[in-house]
């Protein structure tokens, strides 16, 4: 039978930290002689900056949101839409709308896929005859239904 070898196992020493010198007041007052000078220079250079500096102008107050003229702009609708969102002229924004409320008062939104949109016959034509379209193309589609007043 071959001869098992002996594992030894090494012993865990632990590192002592060397103990600090114990510095005397001379050997202090040196090291803060030292570190003096440099804080008077910081203080010269930042007196030196806020001198170049210019004073901010004061921020104006926050004014409300202004709406962009183009959406606001009234727009005549084809026959077709005007079944859905009604025949009067009225900004594309109002025409989003109308066409949103018209879409969850008629269940038309698509329960699995809550992007898609199913059309029903007066949105069909609307739709140029697509019975299913994402609400990103829906608005594309109906841009071409719209007409400046």
């Amino acid at each position: 039978m071959p001869a098992k070898k002996k594992t030894t196992r090494k012993k865990a020493t632990t590192r002592r930290k060397p103990a600090r010198k114990k510095t005397t007041k001379k050997r202090a007052a040196k090291k803060t002689a030292k570190r003096k000078p440099a804080r008077k220079k910081a203080a010269k250079k930042s007196a030196r900056k806020a001198k170049g500096r210019k004073k901010a102008a004061p921020k104006k107050a926050k004014s409300k949101r202004k709406p962009n003229a183009a959406f606001m702009k009234p727009m005549q609708p084809s026959a077709m839409l005007s079944a859905v969102v009604g025949a009067k002229a009225i900004p594309r924004t109002e025409v989003t709308k109308k066409l949103w409320a018209y879409i969850k008062k008629n269940g038309l939104q698509d329960k699995t896929k809550r992007t898609m949109i199913n059309a029903d016959p007066a949105l069909k034509a609307v739709f140029g005859g697509r019975t299913k379209v994402s609400m990103f193309e829906m608005t594309k589609l109906v841009s071409k239904h719209l007409k400046a007043a």
